[in-house]
């Protein structure tokens, strides 16, 4: 099966994105981590496919697949990849696009300037919507990580984050902490790791140990579950840039029962095909 890609990347978190609507795309575990093996494939974060809708008043179906080759319900880098990849492959005419997802519809706006802003949708902050093992909703949660406990709060984007309150992104425990948390028993679906760092109530370092990937340079649902802990927490404001090692994010959230709006960059750095 020899299939055409285009390498994509928003603020370094990468992707491989597949045509599903031109040509027929099936991919399993073996292929997908194949594809994303950095050695002895394309190498990305992630695997993007992009097909024809499910759902109804959606132009397309949006499917992501981690570089472990799970697949997952969400990922706002990759929505913003997906906008500009559709547009650049005139596979719509649309500035604003509305997705099905597997946790449902998502609205993609490609703004003058190039960037790309996604309406992620309320976040879930019950603990059953996350899934995250707690009695009650609670603004914070103690989770015991080996020896220790840590302080998180649980957001779920469309999928799960656990956030954490640091002084400095730099020396954050990331590589330590960030496996022990994606696969503690109390998030049965696995988790996103998102260690904060707030400098003032607009501005926050982030650094994300994603679900599957590990470490990447940028996370998009990450940095929108990241302002939601900050805001209910106290710590933030409605709109606040949120500085990744990979480059900048705005994330707009006006409080409880409202969206999260995030706005960042798409980039395309080369096309290809792959026999697989």
């Amino acid at each position: 099966m020899l299939l055409r890609f285009t390498k994509m990347h928003g603020l370094g978190n990468d992707f491989v994105v597949f045509d599903g609507v031109s040509q027929c795309v099936e991919l399993d575990a073996l292929r997908v981590r194949r594809i994303a093996d950095r050695h002895f494939g394309i190498g990305c974060d992630q695997v993007l496919v992009v097909e024809p809708a499910r759902l109804p008043h959606t132009q397309f179906h949006y499917r992501i697949f981690n570089a472990d080759g799970g697949e997952v319900e969400q990922c706002g880098n990759g929505a913003r990849c997906f906008a500009r990849f559709v547009r650049e492959k005139w596979l719509t005419d649309r500035d604003v696009i509305d997705v099905g997802t597997v946790r449902g519809r998502i609205t993609l706006y490609l703004e003058p300037g190039g960037d790309v802003r996604v309406d992620m949708g309320r976040p879930l902050l019950n603990p059953e919507e996350i899934p995250f093992d707690a009695p009650i909703r609670a603004p914070t949660y103690a989770v015991d990580v080996g020896e220790e406990s840590v302080e998180i709060s649980a957001v779920s984007m469309g999928n799960p984050h656990a956030v954490l309150l640091v002084d400095d992104v730099s020396t954050a425990p990331v590589a330590r902490v960030g496996p022990l948390l994606e696969r503690h028993p109390r998030f049965p679906d696995r988790v996103n790791v998102g260690f904060m760092a707030v400098h003032a109530p607009d501005r926050i370092d982030l650094r994300v140990y994603e679900r599957g990937s590990g470490e990447t340079l940028a996370c998009g649902s990450g940095a929108c579950a990241a302002v939601v802990a900050g805001r209910l927490r106290g710590l933030l404001g409605p709109r606040v840039t949120v500085r990744l090692p990979g480059g900048e994010l705005t994330v707009a959230w006006e409080g409880e029962g409202e969206p999260v709006w995030m706005i960042g960059p798409a980039v395309t750095v080369f096309e290809g095909s792959i026999e697989l």
